[in-house]
């Protein structure tokens, strides 16, 4: 993949597209690149730039405020997690951002609440909670929109995912990378493929993000105003028996003059219920394609990836 089929990826409309013709591009697009970019997704506006606002204040808070909140004791689920704790899978080096994140507040006696803990919620502002409440719910309203033409392009009922993720554990991740000198050799965040379904990303002010294509390249992302960039996940490779390819991401350093500028991220992990077993779908496999991950539970298969990025212990 070139620079110059990067920038043919379609933009796509989930509001002037009919169905059929919207699932069928959105698929060629995953299966094609591993990515998509959607515009016309009925996110509130001003909801999604109160949360840009909200974050930005967070962040700017004294770390001893910040790390009162510190989300070591859940394996980063739930609340703040410090600059450099998260290492990519793989790498050697650790990421230089620091992140919060929101899950699904289930009700009192839901037996998954065994493997989601309830939120955790800054007390220094008020208005976090309410605004990222709703802002979860977005996401997971247009996300359950992708699964449904991911689903038909699958050859699935397009509400098969309705039921493997309800009450799944879904993941708002409010991410700051702070600045860096002009100097600064490196990357912000390691090359990594994520762990999830898939992940809608809102853009960033600042550039950075990097998709590499099957010759091993790194191409820039840049989605247009107010688009989506949505990226397959490991899980949604694994189900598909990698039909659908998790492709590698990462955040590099930007331009010397940009340096001194931090760079803020909004990714939603939409995930499975912890309870269901993810196997290859039947008709992703066929003798040519044997299935090539042997079945596991959601809950487990997050439990190994993060320790691997060194959020859960190893012991």
């Amino acid at each position: 993949m070139s620079q110059s089929v990067l920038d043919e990826v379609p933009v796509l409309s989930m509001a002037d597209m009919p169905k059929a013709a919207f699932a069928a591009a959105l698929g060629g697009s995953f299966e094609r690149f591993g990515f998509a970019m959607v515009r016309d997704h009925g996110m509130d506006q001003r909801l999604v730039d109160d949360g840009w606002a909200l974050a930005r204040r967070f962040f700017a808070l004294p770390e001893e405020v910040k790390q009162l909140h510190d989300a070591a004791g859940n394996g980063g689920q739930r609340g703040y997690t410090a600059f450099g704790r998260e290492i990519a899978k793989g790498a050697r080096e650790n990421d230089l951002k620091e992140f919060w994140h929101i899950g699904r507040d289930l009700p009192t006696g839901d037996p998954l609440r065994a493997t989601m803990l309830p939120n955790i919620w800054p007390d220094a502002l008020p208005a976090f909670r309410p605004v990222f409440t709703r802002l979860f719910a977005e996401f997971d309203r247009v996300g359950a929109r992708l699964l449904s033409a991911i689903a038909l392009y699958l050859g699935l009922d397009e509400l098969w995912f309705d039921g493997p993720t309800h009450n799944g554990n879904s993941i708002l991740r409010l991410l700051h990378y702070s600045p860096v000198s002009a100097q600064a050799p490196g990357v912000r965040a390691g090359a990594h493929e994520d762990i999830n379904l898939i992940t809608l990303l809102l853009g960033a002010e600042e550039g950075g993000l990097e998709l590499k294509d099957r010759n091993g390249d790194w191409l820039p992302v840049v989605p247009p105003p107010g688009a989506l960039a949505i990226n397959v996940g490991d899980m949604l490779q694994r189900l598909t028996n990698y039909r659908l390819p998790s492709t590698s991401h990462r955040v590099v350093n930007p331009p010397p003059e940009r340096r001194g500028f931090a760079r803020y991220s909004m990714p939603f992990f939409l995930h499975l219920r912890p309870d269901f077993v993810i196997d290859a779908l039947p008709q992703c496999g066929d003798a040519r394609h044997p299935r090539r991950d042997p079945p596991i539970r959601a809950h487990d298969y997050l439990m190994e990836r993060l320790t691997q990025i060194g959020l859960v212990d190893k012991t």
